[in-house]
């Protein structure tokens, strides 16, 4: 067609090329280039142009800080404390917030159970580019989702949208999905890079010009990256992560950026049938289920923004039958582990060279904390020499090349958390007593070094405080 022109689109920088590149030239990434179609007419470029960028008032002025005022009532709870806790306290009037997971996670049901929350208080707009009313319609019955204040659109043409948006002035707009969403100026196909970008531009514009909290989702590529255009991520507010297996009830969201919170918070939530239910503890669910008298497993507290987290790890240290012995790991940081199985055979001559070794963090939880070290190391301790770790023992320290156990930062709340779960004894670093004294009704165990470890497990708990 006359004035359409096709060309390839870095989704990282989204740099033009007329052909197809392995690398983008400008920001180095390798296989970013997706095919798109530009509409080059005289009439396209004129319309680009009148929609490029978007102001948040049309007669704004440089104002002093001081004599800026912040409204009361910018925030808003979702009616589930575990996502108002990711949001920083609740939804931000404003704010445009994207949500991204893996097909089938719970997103939907998710998105559908906080617009039945809201939908008591305020006005919400739910957009479905996926499913029809009747679908909606039969995932809120299961629910348990009603409101008049709820409002659900079935429409994937943006300018429809935003002109219901006129129409029914909502508090809140959800969109499911960005990917589903397209723009009549651009020629390209929905989920092009050109049509995400349009797309989240005119939602965008909308939130800030009419105080509208947004909620996009997002969906993710087989690679585990959000789909579209890298500028996605940098245009909204907020991006939360959506994980979990699917083989198993839990459920994490993780913040991967907030503009109005912590970016280390993560809320809990178990898949029933009846829909998404908090977990106000989570650190009980984890650790539910724990064998006795097993060798290769032991506890650790690690914080995620300002919640302590009790996890598993558990270790399998077995004789090999490969030339190479394998090594899995799952829900820790594969360099990580690999440099604490180099010291622990470097500095204690065990032959984990010689040995299959498999790691696993029970819970689908990720511990990228260095302060999960100490139980590793214990934990593979444990497993190739065949000594058990007491039930009431939690280790907490990151290891150094030199084996020494270094300090940790928040440890009187890890220790608090430990006792508040029953633990008797916790292993910390000799550091953090030294630098301060720690009050605790549990026993410390203050070492300095991974030598000591062994003798922990011989039942020589020597240096306690």
């Amino acid at each position: 067609m006359k004035g359409l022109k096709t060309v390839y689109i870095c989704s990282t920088c989204e740099y033009e090329s007329p052909k197809w590149m392995g690398k983008c030239p400008k920001c180095g990434a390798w296989n970013s280039f997706v095919e798109d179609v530009i509409d080059t007419s005289p009439q396209a470029k004129a319309a680009a142009e009148s929609k490029r960028g978007y102001s948040v008032g049309s007669d704004s002025h440089a104002v002093p800080l001081d004599k800026l005022e912040a409204d009361s009532c910018i925030r808003s709870l979702t009616g589930l404390g575990e996502l108002d806790r990711v949001l920083g306290g609740g939804l931000v009037k404003g704010s445009v917030v994207l949500l991204t997971g893996e097909p089938g996670i719970g997103k939907s049901t998710l998105l559908l159970q906080i617009s039945g929350i809201l939908g008591e208080t305020r006005r919400v707009l739910y957009i479905s580019g996926e499913e029809s009313s009747g679908q909606l319609k039969l995932r809120a019955a299961r629910l348990g989702v009603k409101g008049t204040d709820l409002l659900v659109l079935t429409e994937t043409n943006i300018d429809k949208i935003l002109k219901e948006c006129d129409s029914v002035k909502p508090d809140v707009l959800i969109v499911d999905s960005i990917q589903t969403m397209f723009s009549p100026q651009s020629a390209s196909s929905p989920g092009s890079v050109s049509q995400v970008r349009e797309s989240a531009l005119s939602f965008i514009s909308k939130a800030k010009n009419d105080g509208i909290s947004v909620i996009i989702v997002g969906h993710v590529n087989k690679e585990g990256s959000i789909a579209g255009p890298k500028l996605l991520e940098h245009m909204v507010d907020a991006v939360l992560c959506f994980e979990g297996e699917h083989q198993q009830a839990y459920r994490i969201i993780r913040s991967a950026k907030n503009r109005f919170g912590s970016t280390n918070e993560i809320g809990v939530f178990e898949m029933t049938d009846k829909g998404l239910c908090e977990v106000p503890n989570p650190s009980e669910v984890l650790l539910a289920g724990r064998p006795k008298k097993v060798s290769g497993n032991c506890a650790v507290c690690t914080i995620e923004g300002t919640r302590p987290l009790i996890a598993e790890v558990q270790a399998l240290v077995s004789t090999t039958s490969f030339p190479s012995p394998r090594r899995t790991i799952n829900g820790m940081d594969n360099n990580r582990i690999f440099l604490i199985l180099a010291v622990l055979e470097k500095r204690l001559g065990l032959r984990f060279s010689s040995n299959d070794v498999y790691m696993n963090v029970i819970g689908g939880m990720r511990l990228d904390e260095p302060a999960s070290d100490a139980a590793a190391a214990l934990a593979l301790i444990s497993s190739i020499t065949d000594k058990i770790i007491p039930e009431d023992l939690l280790a907490i320290g990151e290891i150094g090349l030199a084996g020494e156990c270094r300090a940790v930062s928040s440890l009187e709340t890890r220790v608090k958390e430990a006792e508040r779960l029953g633990f008797q004894r916790v292993i910390i670093p000799y550091r953090n007593i030294e630098k301060r004294p720690i009050d605790a009704k549990i026993r410390l165990i203050p070492i300095k070094s991974v030598y000591e470890m062994i003798s922990l497990l011989s039942g020589d708990n020597g240096g306690d405080k």
